[in-house]
């Protein structure tokens, strides 16, 4: 093998097309950047396949929803708001908003075919938001795990926003 195999994307499969568009692009905001009807891809790379297409490319192997075994990861700076559209949406949790133990805020949810859907805090905000909580750089770094370079730039990024 002389070329290099390039990795794309992950593709979800979807029983319903329309129902799941609606939620990635009205409830998590994301944007088409491809559509083939049966086959979207959103910006960030990632797709989703309808289910009846799909099987058939797949010699009609068994489809199982709901698996517990992939997500999909976002960022989003404004958690305490999208915890907050999300129970207006009716959204099923996974697990509401909670800390992890680098303190990073998280939250994880289902999409309409039970997949799984995280969505934490940037590790540039959450070392933004601990500073303005009062810890130092040096105490940032040691909770988050991370170079104290990421978390001085972080810091000062986040301070002329």
């Amino acid at each position: 093998m002389t070329s290099k195999i390039k990795y794309v994307c992950p593709l979800l499969v979807v029983a319903d097309m329309a129902r799941s568009r609606n939620f990635y692009e009205n409830i998590l905001g994301q944007k088409v950047i491809m559509d083939f009807g049966e086959n979207v891809t959103f910006e960030g790379n990632f797709a989703i396949h309808l289910q009846s297409h799909y099987q058939k490319l797949i010699d009609n192997k068994r489809i199982e929803f709901g698996s517990h075994n992939f997500e999909l990861y976002f960022e989003y700076d404004e958690m305490e708001e999208l915890n907050q559209q999300l129970k207006d949406a009716h959204t099923v949790f996974v697990h509401e908003m909670r800390e992890q133990p680098w303190r990073q805020r998280v939250v994880r949810f289902y999409d309409p075919d039970n997949h799984i859907i995280e969505i934490g805090e940037s590790l540039e905000y959450l070392s933004y938001r601990l500073f303005n909580e009062g810890l130092s750089a040096e105490e940032i770094s040691k909770t988050m795990m991370m170079p104290l370079e990421f978390v001085e730039k972080s810091i000062g990024n986040y301070s002329k926003k």
